[in-house]
């Protein structure tokens, strides 16, 4: 009967979808068109083999395909297409690979041990960062020796400017990687540190961020790390639990800015504050919006904080000054957030604000000299599924029913919060609005938190050396790639020539560019040599 049902089923779905598709796309010659089209843009490609004199690496926390794909509809939804057509910003990013996100210990990873693969080019285990996997969670010991330093570093080193911008706390798993070295990510203050830690010489992360690297934008939030314990905030005054945190009552806001001596540093939290510093004029900027992590885009306060686009266009904006070049890491860090709570909606719309930052970074830079990867650092249990017809809102319910007769959203979670099975029956959500920000998708097994999930993710770059980020790699490729492709770190094979016009490589080798010239000459005369004598024998 169930079987009957669902045959029943999809054929009135495809009596029904069929009369949705464009005009054009009923048209075989559109999409041979499209094609045609899309094959030319590949064929007319050329390798950029430049040095990077800069380096926007954006990070999507828990973006996985799924999550990308969704919100490319959203996105396009948003702006009252169907959506599934749309060209998000990062599609158009042309070499595209895929890296393998396990960590050392675990089959599925999280975000620290991911972050200190991509940033540190190490692969450890599970809730450590900037540390290889000799280090042992929450055993201050076993970091001794075993701290491993990021490419924020190695640029700062090749004396380039460095800047974190994110959506959560500044000493979150993700930007943390790039500054610190900490046996576990929860030691956010002194007071996260437990005794032995402290007799054992570890020290929290937030004191790292203004002493292990000399950081010229810091952008997030993490305010309640940096001041002694019971320090009002100035947004909050009257919530405790958005007070100062720290027992050894140091104010790190403070001593921060009396290192910047003889240079312009600014420390500001509100967005009349943001706004009011001059790129031009300003060397350091912290800037620090909330307690904690940042509202979501949807919560967000306007007036209030800045938007991801905002805090991004302000970094490059202050550290492209430097004629040497720089490096900013941009994290889009509660996408992964919202995902924990079940929250597509909110999940979704953050990929989106991301999405637009990457967008606000391709406009204020050159292709010719800033290579622009985007990755995420892990999925989650998102499955994209049911028979929705085209058009119809990614937030939506699916048109076919189970078998219990009830129906359910395209977008569901393998576990979370979203599990609420009554006597054995589901809810019934025919008359609930999936498509609010505060809907919690439903799940297959309860949770509290939505887990991480394996699967590969995809990394995306354009500009100098972009084709080496091609294929399927390991996680901690990506910092040698960077560091390769912008000659700071270990490698500098690709320092030998000098930056010039895009030229076509004939291979991806790393030989110079006189001995691919010379190369590519000789297969020009063969090749007019060879047309020649056909001529003739056709004479």
């Amino acid at each position: 009967m169930a079987m009957e049902l669902t045959i029943l089923s999809l054929f009135v779905l495809l009596a029904f979808g069929s009369s949705s598709a464009k005009v054009e796309e009923e048209n075989s010659e559109f999409w041979r068109s499209q094609a045609q089209k899309s094959l030319q843009s590949v064929l007319d490609r050329k390798l950029n083999t430049n040095v990077a004199k800069n380096i926007l690496f954006f990070l999507g926390d828990g973006m996985g395909i799924t999550t990308y794909t969704a919100a490319r509809i959203l996105k396009g939804q948003l702006q009252n297409q169907t959506g599934e057509e749309t060209v998000m910003t990062m599609d158009t990013f042309p070499s595209v690979g895929l890296a393998k996100t396990y960590s050392v210990d675990f089959q599925i990873p999280d975000s620290a041990a991911t972050a200190t693969a991509y940033l540190c080019g190490v692969k450890t285990n599970l809730n450590v960062i900037g540390v290889n996997a000799a280090a042992r969670n929450g055993i201050c010991k076993t970091q001794k020796g075993n701290e491993v330093t990021s490419i924020l570093k190695w640029a700062k080193d090749a004396g380039k400017s460095v800047g974190i911008v994110t959506t959560t706390r500044v000493q979150h798993a993700t930007p943390a990687t790039s500054y610190a070295h900490s046996a576990s990510r929860k030691w956010y203050s002194d007071a996260d540190l437990p005794e032995s830690a402290k007799r054992d010489g570890c020290t929290d992360i937030a004191s790292q961020l203004i002493k292990n690297v000399d950081i010229d934008v810091i952008i997030g939030g993490g305010r309640k790390y940096m001041t002694p314990r019971g320090t009002k905030d100035p947004e909050y005054p009257r919530d405790y639990s958005s007070r100062g945190k720290r027992k050894d009552g140091r104010n790190l806001i403070n001593e921060w800015t009396k290192m910047k001596t003889g240079k312009v540093a600014r420390y500001v939290w509100n967005k009349t504050d943001f706004n009011a510093v001059d790129p031009e004029t300003t060397d350091y900027l912290m800037a620090l919006f909330e307690p904690g992590d940042l509202r979501f885009e949807m919560d967000r306060d306007p007036n209030m904080d800045p938007s991801i686009v905002e805090t991004t266009e302000k970094a490059i904006r202050i550290l492209q000054k430097n004629p040497k070049g720089f490096f900013l890491l941009v994290e889009g860090g509660r996408i992964d957030q919202a995902h924990h709570d079940g929250r597509a909606y909110m999940a979704l719309h953050e990929a989106v604000a991301f999405d637009n930052a990457i967008a606000k970074g391709l406009e204020l830079t050159s292709e010719h000299e800033t290579l622009t990867v985007v990755m995420a650092d892990h999925s989650h249990p998102l499955s994209f599924n049911g028979f929705p017809f085209r058009g119809q809102s990614i937030l939506g319910k699916s048109p076919l029913w189970a078998t219990d007769m009830l129906p359910y959203t395209t977008l569901m979670y393998g576990n979370g919060p979203g599990r609420k099975e009554i006597d054995g029956t589901r809810p019934d959500i025919r008359k609930v609005d999936t498509k609010t920000k505060d809907y919690v998708q439903l799940s297959a097994v309860p949770m509290q938190s939505t887990t991480h999930s394996g699967e590969d993710v995809a990394v995306l770059a354009r500009g100098p050396m972009a084709h080496i980020f091609q294929g399927v790699q390991e996680q901690n490729y990506i910092a040698h790639a960077m560091a390769y492709a912008s000659c700071v770190g270990a490698n500098l094979g690709h320092c030998q020539g000098l930056t010039g016009p895009p030229v076509v490589r004939a291979t991806f080798t790393d030989q110079e560019n006189g001995v691919e010239a010379a190369r590519s000459s000789a297969a020009l005369l063969c090749s007019l040599l060879s047309v020649l004598l056909v001529l003739t024998v056709l004479m």
